[in-house]
């Protein structure tokens, strides 16, 4: 603890501690400075977003104590930051995330925040809405919020996963607006049909998973694996999503970059690439008509 005494000290131990031991970021983070920021306010109860004016916080010998054993956890299991604190964030919004799940991160959440606009030119145009692949429940819930007078499935093939969504959509007293359902992509959903489909399947590619650093790899590989060239799931959501969409539904999926590759196996699909923070290459909208049949 020599030379520890304010919050600041501590952030920069932090940030050195991080970067000596090469630690991997992009669980809600993307550098050692957020993520020592990150762990420090969550390990001593302050606001996520007031770090400035707490810099120069003279810490007692139990708080910084706290502070370092989680970064010493972090470091040493190599896990998520989301794993050790149990809470994940998309915008304002907190989840209870464990090892059952991927620890949220989606760049439909941001997509959500303007409620789809312009696709989707009012929330009382949405009805009925299906979160396929839900795992932790985070974009049912952003729907929910989102589109007021919709009536959610939330639909997962894990049975952990969906025990973790539940917590969430209880904590968001959302029982009885978001369902949720044990299902091989559409397997389970029969003859359901919906406004807005909206999916963040499992998209990395069978090279990139033998490559991946070891915090993506505490996470369920079952939520990530896409198969050869990560699109095993995405083309079984192309070829039946038309099925389980109303006349000028909608179906927004999240591809991480494989633009490239969606647009070279599905040549005759006229996509929609859509902004994101990551670029126009991450998620893509199609209309029910613009679907094979």
């Amino acid at each position: 603890m020599r030379g520890l005494r304010t919050v600041r000290d501590i952030v920069r131990r932090g940030v050195k501690q991080f970067k000596a031991a090469r630690l991997a970021f992009g669980h809600g983070t993307t550098n050692a400075l957020d993520e020592a920021a990150y762990l420090t306010l969550h390990a001593l109860r302050l606001p996520l977003d007031e770090l400035g004016p707490h810099l120069d916080s003279p810490l007692g010998p139990r708080q910084i104590e706290k502070v370092l054993r989680l970064f010493e956890r972090r470091v040493r299991e190599r896990k998520p930051a989301a794993y050790l604190t149990r809470e994940a964030w998309l915008g304002d919004f907190r989840f209870y995330v464990d090892e059952r799940v991927i620890v949220p991160r989606s760049y439909i959440a941001e997509l959500l925040r303007d409620d789809l606009a312009p696709w989707v030119t009012g929330p009382g145009k949405i009805t009925t809405a299906l979160d396929l692949c839900t795992g932790s429940g985070c974009l049912a819930i952003l729907l929910a919020h989102s589109f007021p007078r919709a009536s959610i499935d939330a639909a997962d093939i894990d049975a952990d996963a969906l025990r973790v969504a539940r917590r969430n959509v209880a904590d968001y007293k959302l029982e009885n607006r978001i369902k949720l359902i044990k299902s091989d992509l559409f397997a389970a959903l029969a003859e359901k049909r919906y406004d807005l489909i909206v999916s963040n399947p499992p998209y990395v590619k069978a090279a990139i998973m033998r490559r991946l650093p070891q915090e993506y790899r505490r996470e369920p590989e079952i939520a990530l694996a896409g198969g050869k060239d990560g699109l095993a799931a995405v083309r079984v959501i192309l070829q039946q999503a038309a099925q389980h969409l109303k006349p000028g539904g909608l179906l927004v999926v999240e591809v991480g970059h494989n633009r490239r590759q969606v647009e070279k196996a599905f040549p005759r699909l006229a996509f929609t690439w859509l902004e994101t923070s990551g670029g126009d290459d991450c998620v893509f909208l199609l209309t029910r008509e613009q679907l094979p049949r």
